[in-house]
């Protein structure tokens, strides 16, 4: 996954510093990869997925061939994919072609650190396990258990929890990916809805202004329609849900034509997020009708 601290491109110019330096701490992964390459785009989330289950103990590094043709000659590659294991500032093993799991899982228990089980606790299973590290704001340790969990099989209800800590940690494309894979899109129309919409909350939130700044401008000009619909927009984001509903219906009373009626789209936006059956949904339909009709 692109935002992962413990996986990189590396260049002819950065690879002696992120792989054989790195490499001294702890093992590296290197993928030789091309983007006309099947096998190299059915391998590398393989790989990412791997790295990640170990937590910071294995890194992967990723050389584009088509770019570094000196690192291509350097290491003799003659074949894509082709992955090479680093470790102690030299190459110890590797492989060439797609692998499956359980092959390049046996390699590395033989130079890499095992992960570490995340205990759940007694009598829970995985889906409640992570559920509470979600409430938590342990996004980050809610993947790390999911990717264990699901490297012996995968499933909507995963999935989706995974669309969801993806999510909580602004990885916005590889959310939309994972939303992208539910197979039963009928069965789960509604969580499928919801994390829709609270994808493009958070990728919205994501280039606006701090909500510190959106409070400032409002204090300074109440009449300042962009600035209320931004602000509502950051608190769905967040955990401010009543906030940023209170403030859209505040705009539409106050500005109802602002961005083409702008504020009641995001409110329809907003109860698909909360789930129809929501506390919230249901109140501030009521109201939104009642301020319609």
């Amino acid at each position: 996954m692109d935002q992962s601290p413990y996986i990189f491109n590396v260049t002819s110019d950065t690879f002696d510093q992120l792989v054989v330096e790195n490499s001294r701490h702890k093992p590296v992964l290197v993928d030789f990869w091309a983007s006309w390459c099947a096998p190299c785009k059915v391998l590398m989330p393989l790989l990412e997925q791997i790295t990640e289950s170990y937590g910071g103990e294995l890194l992967l590094a990723k050389v584009d061939c088509d770019a570094e043709v000196f690192l291509t000659e350097r290491f003799g590659i003659r074949s894509l994919p082709t992955v090479v294991l680093f470790k102690d500032g030299q190459p110890v093993d590797g492989f060439a072609g797609a692998q499956p799991e359980s092959a390049i899982r046996a390699m590395l228990e033989q130079h890499a650190s095992a992960p570490e089980p995340i205990q759940q606790e007694d009598g829970e299973d995985i889906e409640t396990t992570v559920g509470h590290l979600l409430e938590a704001g342990q996004p980050e340790q809610a993947i790390s258990l999911l990717q264990q969990a699901m490297s012996e099989g995968t499933s909507d209800p995963l999935l989706l929890l995974l669309a969801r800590a993806l999510v909580d940690t602004a990885q916005f494309d590889d959310a939309q990916a994972v939303l992208d894979s539910i197979q039963d899109r009928e069965a789960h129309k509604q969580p499928l809805a919801a994390l829709q919409a609270g994808l493009g909350f958070a990728r919205e939130a994501a280039d606006l202004p701090a909500i510190v700044e959106l409070e400032q401008r409002l204090s300074a000009n109440p009449d300042d329609s962009e600035a209320r619909y931004q602000l509502a927009i950051r608190q769905l984001a967040g955990s401010a849900h009543e906030a940023g509903l209170e403030g859209l219906l505040v705009l539409m009373q106050q500005d109802r034509g602002h961005g083409d009626n702008i504020a009641q789209r995001t409110l329809l936006r907003a109860f698909d997020a909360l789930g129809n059956d929501h506390p919230l949904s249901i109140r501030y339909r009521r109201r939104l009708y009642q301020l319609l009709y």
